[in-house]
């Protein structure tokens, strides 16, 4: 009911003996709900269970771990270490057990998918484990790496089913990048319809939040169908012509991700869309 206060009162009562209470404490110590935030308590309760010899701990140590690599991959309540968030998040995903922390499966995704880590078969196989959990970032993800033969061969057959579903399911990184695959294979119709799905709400973070998408992803993918929907506007391709339209989506691309825009628009300079 958001009466954080309130709960964090009950919580702290009965924290001593009840391990589920204790992991909202740190929930709600290191993201500041209810109270101040103090992410060194936050991770203090989380280690507690984490280190736990209780059974009644024992369901929460995947989430108490996936909680912690955040920490340190964020600097927050610890010193930054990627390696260490490597460790807990690897203890986390529990080698792809569904019981595990499903989210650290996909974060493990992303993070062998960076520059400083970079491992695309390892991206590959964490985005596999965490999408046959049922993570919708994962499942987008995993479009986009047999849509361009990253990690694993390509395949567009399964880049697509991939793409789709993830669409379909309100991943809206997925749906520019399928946005993208129909307007450069020239399905101007399906481009534009889908287009106009992915750029109808402007609430990025909200919409990141309903989605369990990171909102980087989410505005990327809603530039990408604002400057495809643009492109189609403005040479009345699938839709019918409307510079004002047209060029009220291009803002909208540069607004959302100016680096994407950027790109699209040297692109289209060149005539290649």
């Amino acid at each position: 009911q958001g009466l954080y206060e309130e709960a964090l009162k009950q919580f702290e009562k009965i924290k001593d003996t009840d391990f589920q209470a204790m992991y909202q404490l740190g929930v709600m110590y290191y993201d500041g709900l209810g109270t101040k935030k103090d992410p060194e308590k936050g991770v203090e309760y989380m280690y507690k269970i984490l280190n736990s010899d209780s059974p009644e701990a024992s369901h929460l140590k995947f989430a108490a771990a996936n909680n912690l690599g955040r920490a340190y991959y964020e600097g927050c309540g610890v010193q930054h270490s990627t390696e260490e968030a490597e460790r807990l998040w690897l203890t986390a995903a529990d080698h792809g057990n569904p019981k595990a922390s499903v989210k650290a499966q996909s974060t493990l995704g992303m993070l062998y998918s960076m520059p400083i880590l970079k491992d695309l078969k390892k991206a590959f196989f964490w985005h596999s484990e965490a999408c046959d959990n049922g993570n919708l970032e994962s499942q987008g993800a995993l479009g986009i790496m047999y849509l361009y033969g990253e990690g694993t061969c390509q395949n567009t057959k399964a880049a697509l089913k991939h793409l789709r579903k993830a669409s379909q399911l309100g991943n809206i990184y997925a749906q520019g990048h399928l946005v993208e695959y129909y307007y450069t294979r020239k399905f101007y119709s399906k481009a534009a319809a889908l287009a106009k799905r992915a750029t109808k709400n402007d609430y990025i973070n909200k919409q990141a939040k309903i989605s369990d998408c990171h909102p980087t992803y989410v505005a990327k993918g809603a530039a990408m169908a604002a400057f495809y929907l643009a492109r189609c506007l403005q040479l009345g391709r699938g839709t019918e012509k409307d510079q004002n339209a047209a060029e009220k989506y291009y803002s909208k691309a540069c607004y959302l991700d100016p680096a994407v825009a950027s790109h699209l628009q040297l692109a289209a300079n060149l005539g290649t869309i």
